[in-house]
């Protein structure tokens, strides 16, 4: 199984966020082999545009059959563990693809949130795109961990 990250906006190369889900992402493409996952991969998309405009251009980049997990700050809060559960369980059901959707400053439009597998959410707290990025990079590679069974996750 294939994990996209699909956002808006854009990360600065060379910037400490960019050099931040570069190496989360690194970490759990070595990992994520051993598991199943065939690769990792990040899509940007410019903001400024409405948020319906936004939803319908992230849901065009997704790999056809791909489970969506749509980062809202109304969505569902999960641990660790539960998160890297899902993305096993789906592994194992033969989805093609799992895909992450970060939105825009005006969130993400309807086409976005209807339908999705998943609304999940990193807290209560309204946070930048290139923060959420980088906590996803991150539980992406704790996922990775707990499902291989390395020691990284202590909980």
């Amino acid at each position: 199984m294939r994990i996209d990250i699909l956002a808006v906006g854009r990360l600065k190369a060379g910037g400490g966020e960019h050099t931040l889900v570069e190496r989360y992402l690194e970490r759990a493409r070595g990992g994520g082999r051993t598991i199943g996952l065939s690769g990792f991969a990040v899509g940007e998309l410019p903001d400024g545009r409405s948020a319906d405009w936004e939803a319908d251009a992230l849901l065009a980049r997704m790999k056809p059959g791909s489970r969506r997990i749509v980062l809202d700050e109304r969505g569902k809060t999960v641990s660790s563990e539960t998160f890297a559960g899902l993305l096993g369980d789906w592994r194992d059901q033969g989805a093609p693809a799992t895909a992450f959707l970060i939105g825009g400053p005006d969130g993400h439009g309807k086409a976005a949130r209807n339908g999705a597998d998943l609304l999940l959410s990193f807290g209560a707290m309204t946070w930048p795109h290139q923060l959420v990025r980088a906590m996803l990079a991150e539980q992406l590679y704790r996922a990775v961990t707990i499902l291989s069974g390395h020691p990284y996750h202590r909980a």
